[in-house]
């Protein structure tokens, strides 16, 4: 059985979306082809890759991409992450649901880094909450062939 694919959309690619691919490849290994992408693309942000390297997953090498360098692929599932992505989504034919998880955005905090860190740290742990039940309702992790 081939794994499912998952695809996590955000307008910049560079926080939440990338917090989710590592995220859900991290909950489940190779049982899931994780991606991310975004309506208009920014590098990885800095803040990001330093609280997910809390939970030792490494993002800072991960690649920022368009739509549509995804645009042509098969998703089980195309999940936007910020309600702009939900807004500007591109059409993605075939079989994938679609859903939105509307997190806010970290990169938009402000004040001290350490304020700033804590927007990422809880936004982080409400896209790992929000993967734990995706995993368990949809069987994704490695155990789920069995029924």
């Amino acid at each position: 059985m081939s794994p499912k694919r998952v695809l996590f959309l955000c307008t910049g690619n560079s926080c939440r979306s990338q917090m989710a691919e590592a995220l859900l490849r991290d909950l489940v290994g190779e049982s899931v082809v994780s991606a991310s992408a975004g309506t208009a693309p920014k590098p990885v942000h800095p803040l990001a890759a330093r609280v997910m390297s809390e939970l030792g997953i490494d993002i800072s090498r991960q690649d920022s991409k368009g739509v549509d360098a995804v645009l042509g692929q098969p998703w089980d599932f195309v999940i936007t992450v910020c309600d702009r992505a939900k807004e500007s989504c591109p059409i993605f034919p075939g079989k994938a649901e679609k859903a939105h998880w509307g997190f806010d955005d970290p990169a938009e905090a402000q004040g001290s880094e350490d304020d700033r860190l804590r927007v990422f740290r809880r936004v982080r742990d409400e896209i790992l909450a929000r993967l734990r039940l995706f995993v368990l309702a949809q069987r994704l992790g490695p155990d789920s062939a069995t029924p």
